[in-house]
């Protein structure tokens, strides 16, 4: 395939994701009229949301990056850009070097595989789910290629009593849910550390911990880190595209800031839900997780930015890889204030992504 056509193919891609994700993307702000909302996103790629968000009436928007940045930032790992797209395979490259939740089964064009080599033979069944869950108790179903935490839903068998995101269903319900959803995969529930229990613990609360490779120096860097905390609105997950907390991490000393919600006004001091103090709170062994990240990084050297989502663990490890992702959204970044003439910006420019 020439250039010209990747390059042709790439940019129908983006119109694609400006139509579907930008024009038609959900108001979560009901101060923001259609109009205003339209100009945000044809005069250049802002959301609705980020007009809110980012305080477009006292701020300039020129000075953040925008969602459609953020789309054409995707690209900037290319051509290895897949290994973190997929899943399943991202997983499989990272299981030699630090510990992820085992992948299970998954289910694609309706038919259900083991994904573990002793029971890779024939088509399972849900009754093979059952039994999956007798010997994990809890198990985390994700689409094969989303982000954003959707698709996202938790199995739980307690009790003899099967639960689908903590609601009991029948055996024939359970059935149904799995006949009907399509192209997904079944990962082990990773017991997450009494640090994320004690913040909220009905959720799995993951760190967003990016790492870049220094446009300048080529050295790899950590350039931002947040602490995600879902809430009763957000079970099973954090995402805070799903109205999850966001609160930024400093990356000298690991201290959280007050979290902020993407999809409503206000800073939290405490969880809105549970009362635990956030604001203050500090990650455990903040300096060795650094360290520790930065030397992974360094084994994909292919790889100039992944976000990686770290889930706190209360093992000699300390932590486990939930995921690795080739980008990441810029709305839990610049809500700490804005990007395009900051680091990120300066990231993007170096590699084509903005002028």
């Amino acid at each position: 395939m020439s250039s010209f056509t990747k390059k042709c193919i790439k940019k129908a891609k983006l119109v694609v994701l400006w139509f579907r994700r930008i024009l038609f993307a959900p108001n979560h702000f009901s101060e923001v009229g259609f109009f205003t909302k339209l100009r945000m996103n044809v005069c250049g790629g802002y959301l609705a949301d980020q007009y809110a968000l980012y305080d477009f009436k006292s701020n300039d928007c020129r000075e953040y990056l925008s969602e459609f940045d953020w789309y054409r930032s995707r690209w900037i790992n290319e051509p290895f850009d897949q290994m973190c797209n997929n899943k399943i395979i991202c997983t499989n490259v990272l299981d030699p070097y630090v510990t992820c939740p085992k992948l299970l089964f998954m289910k694609n064009h309706g038919r259900m595989v083991s994904l573990e080599f002793q029971h890779a033979d024939g088509y399972k069944s849900t009754q093979d789910v059952v039994e999956l869950l007798r010997q994990y108790g809890s198990l985390f179903m994700k689409p094969l290629a989303a982000g954003k935490g959707k698709g996202v839903r938790r199995l739980d068998l307690e009790d003899g009593q099967l639960m689908i995101d903590t609601q009991p269903v029948s055996i024939e319900q359970f059935d149904a849910f799995l006949t009907k959803e399509d192209g997904w995969f079944l990962s082990e529930g990773m017991k997450q550390s009494a640090f994320e229990d004690g913040l909220y613990d009905k959720t799995t609360n993951t760190i967003r911990f990016i790492t870049m490779r220094d446009p300048d120096s080529g050295d790899f860097k950590v350039f931002f880190a947040v602490q995600r905390i879902g809430t009763s609105a957000t079970i099973p997950v954090d995402n805070g595209s799903r109205g999850g907390l966001v609160a930024k991490i400093d990356l000298e000393t690991g201290e959280l800031s007050q979290a902020h919600t993407l999809q409503q006004h206000g800073w939290h001091k405490v969880h809105p839900d549970s009362g635990a103090p956030i604001e203050g709170a500090v990650i455990p062994n903040w300096g060795r997780l650094k360290e520790d990240m930065l030397t992974l990084a360094r084994r994909f050297p292919f790889m100039n930015f992944i976000a990686w989502d770290i889930l706190l663990t209360d093992t000699p490890e300390g932590f486990c890889i939930v995921e690795a992702n080739t980008s990441s959204g810029v709305n839990i970044i610049q809500l700490f204030g804005p990007q395009r003439n900051g680091e990120l910006g300066d990231f993007y420019r170096a590699h084509g992504v903005i002028k």
